[in-house]
């Protein structure tokens, strides 16, 4: 989706999915060549319109990686689901910031980033039109990419914060376990 806000100093809202896969005992990460960008990115986009974050989360995984819901844990900080009357409870974000865009003056994207946890490979490959270079990178490898160039620099900050500090100390949810489905109606 192009961006929805093109004016200087304005902001889209995106969201961005980290995905972890080990190989025996060695955590590897989920990274794509992004098209226009020419840098190893995570899987994310922006949130269109008529979706939810939960809902963008889904349709980028898909569409980026290949993967499924059905086939991710997503990392929280607790296994209790709040239940609300009317509302779909979405997973909490590991991450929120704001940050800008290459090539784009004064523009913002402030982006609610998920981290996954896979047991496989995705069983389906990326969209038409997506990227088709796709990589699973050690926590070392992904560094010397952002060191070289290759891969943006906060990408391996990131991957090493959920790999370093947040597996293992966050439980996993099957992730669909949370809903799509549009709310109901709030009860206030």
């Amino acid at each position: 989706m192009p961006h929805i806000h093109t004016e200087p100093n304005q902001h889209d809202v995106t969201v961005s999915a980290y995905i972890v896969r080990f190989d025996n005992d060695e955590p590897l990460a989920f990274v794509h060549m992004h098209r226009k960008f020419g840098k190893l990115l995570q899987v994310g986009g922006h949130i269109e319109l008529d979706e939810t974050p939960w809902q963008a989360v889904a349709h980028e995984l898909r569409e980026e990686s290949g993967y499924g819901l059905d086939e991710l844990q997503v990392l929280q900080p607790s296994s209790q689901l709040v239940e609300a009357v009317g509302a779909i409870m979405h997973p909490l974000p590991i991450f929120s910031n704001t940050h800008t865009i290459p090539n784009m003056d004064s523009h913002f994207h402030s982006d609610f980033a998920y981290a996954f946890v896979a047991g496989a490979s995705p069983k389906h490959s990326p969209a038409e039109g997506e990227s088709d270079d796709v990589r699973w990178l050690t926590l070392k490898e992904l560094k010397r990419a952002a060191h070289d160039g290759v891969a943006a620099r906060d990408i391996a900050v990131f991957y090493e914060a959920i790999i370093t500090k947040v597996i293992g100390t966050y439980v996993l949810i099957p992730a669909s376990r949370y809903s799509l489905e549009k709310p109901s109606g709030l009860s206030i």
